[in-house]
């Protein structure tokens, strides 16, 4: 069963402006604020389940949610109850001996029994024919006796953990944060939830149980950014750079870009690559670049220092465990890392070139349904922003990786004023878009990014 992404976002800033104008490398543009949307407030969706019986509905599950619709699963986010409702027909109540609701949420890494790791398992009692178990409250007088009679209806109002108390990868028990719900075509491991009715009868007769799966949305949100940055934010003007918010940027260790150009020249540039503190980021916003290359030969220079040369791209990996076979019963890692996005560039107005450096601007957009960075037991959702070789026509180079970053994906914004898209139009040709059919599947002992 797919899993609908859930929404998103119940907040939205909308900020209006123009970027003042400066410098004519770059055409006068008004600022697209491509963050900003109307707020909108939703009742909550209710989703109805029947059980029939000689075409007559003698159970009715209904519950409330933050999905979208009726037709997409039930969607909840931390902090949020399973409210609803429970009503039983009960023309033979004598027959049923309890009801329980139970809340499910599991990894699950292949097709056998030892691929499914359960890292939520809570019930609730509803109605047990003995008195000596815990009874949910009900108005209805036919749930008051030992067995039930007629029309009988509990509201349910079900608390979802924030975090469980699982084994890690080291197998001590740690405490994790519930992750979101996981479900991609390319990717083996899966993280599912469900909610479930199970109406238990004597021996003589099964049990039935109506069952829904359900997405799962955790709250994480980033710590502000620096003043400087708030201050750009909240007045519509440019981010300011690593030069001028030295607090506000992380600026890694400079690297090497080189090569052979035309098959007998060798070229070389130092890049210097600075990311916004802190160094987590809001699913559905962006992340600024900040990019600075140094070169002693101008001509050489000039050929790195072209937008399109520039390559930073976001890469999400998956680890989990898994068996290696049924017949041996090892467990491995395994490993997928996908491209979630490449970041834009334009040319740094705020500081000047010369003839041995270029100073540029970037932003990485972020999807809206990214998955936050997450880990629970044996699985784990992790993010790195990649420097990778310059893309320089006749330029032939190592394809390995210049430099590597973590960085961490947030559901929430942070405190303060949201953050804004700056590419400029004539720039913000290459959308975000994942490449779903583009991802490396690596095995245990592989090397990192």
């Amino acid at each position: 069963m797919d899993v609908a992404p859930p929404p998103r976002y119940r907040r939205f800033s909308t900020r209006p402006g123009q970027v003042p104008q400066s410098g004519n490398e770059l055409p006068i543009y008004t600022r697209r604020n491509t963050l900003a949307q109307p707020v909108i407030q939703r009742e909550p969706t209710e989703h109805v389940y029947l059980l029939t019986e000689k075409n007559r509905a003698w159970v009715t599950l209904k519950i409330q949610s933050s999905a979208k619709s009726s037709k997409s699963l039930p969607t909840f986010f931390e902090k949020e109850n399973i409210n609803g409702s429970l009503e039983i027909n009960a023309d033979k109540g004598d027959s049923i001996h309890s009801i329980t609701a139970t809340v499910t949420g599991r990894i699950i890494t292949g097709s056998g029994a030892d691929d499914i790791f359960t890292f939520l398992s809570q019930s609730l009692p509803i109605w047990s024919k003995s008195a000596d178990v815990p009874r949910l409250p009900s108005s209805s007088v036919g749930t008051s006796q030992s067995k039930l009679l007629g029309h009988c209806v509990w509201p349910l109002s079900i608390p979802i953990p924030k975090t469980v108390v699982a084994p890690s990868g080291t197998g001590d028990m740690q405490p994790f944060r519930l992750p979101e719900t996981f479900l991609e075509r390319h990717t083996s491991a899966s993280v599912q939830y469900d909610f479930t009715i199970v109406i238990s009868r004597g021996k003589l007769r099964s049990d039935s149980q109506i069952k829904t799966a359900f997405g799962y949305v955790p709250s994480s949100r980033p710590e502000p950014p620096s003043m400087l940055r708030q201050l750009a934010y909240q007045q519509n003007t440019p981010l300011p750079s690593p030069h001028h918010d030295p607090q506000g940027w992380k600026t890694l260790r400079p690297v090497s870009a080189r090569g052979i150009l035309y098959k007998s020249h060798q070229v070389e540039v130092q890049c210097t690559l600075s990311l916004p503190k802190p160094l987590c980021y809001t699913r559905g916003s962006v992340i600024p670049c900040f990019l600075t290359i140094d070169g002693q030969n101008s001509d050489t220079l000039d050929l790195f220092s072209t937008p399109s040369a520039i390559v930073v791209a976001l890469h999400r990996r998956v680890r989990f465990f898994s068996k290696t076979s049924l017949a041996r019963q090892e467990v491995s890692w395994n490993e997928t890392i996908e491209e979630m996005g490449t970041a834009v560039w334009w040319p740094c107005m705020s500081l000047s070139s010369s003839a041995h450096s270029r100073h540029f601007e970037g932003e990485v957009k972020l999807p809206k349904d990214l998955r936050p960075t997450s880990a629970m037991g044996h699985f784990s959702i992790s993010y790195s922003l990649v420097l990778r070789p310059f893309n320089v026509v006749h330029l032939v180079s190592d394809s390995r990786s210049l430099l590597s970053e973590p960085v961490e994906i947030a559901t929430m914004h942070s405190k303060g004023p949201r953050p804004q898209a700056y590419a400029p139009p004539a720039y913000d040709t290459t959308p975000a878009i994942r490449p779903h059919d583009r991802y490396v599947a690596l095995s245990a002992g592989a090397q990192g990014w």
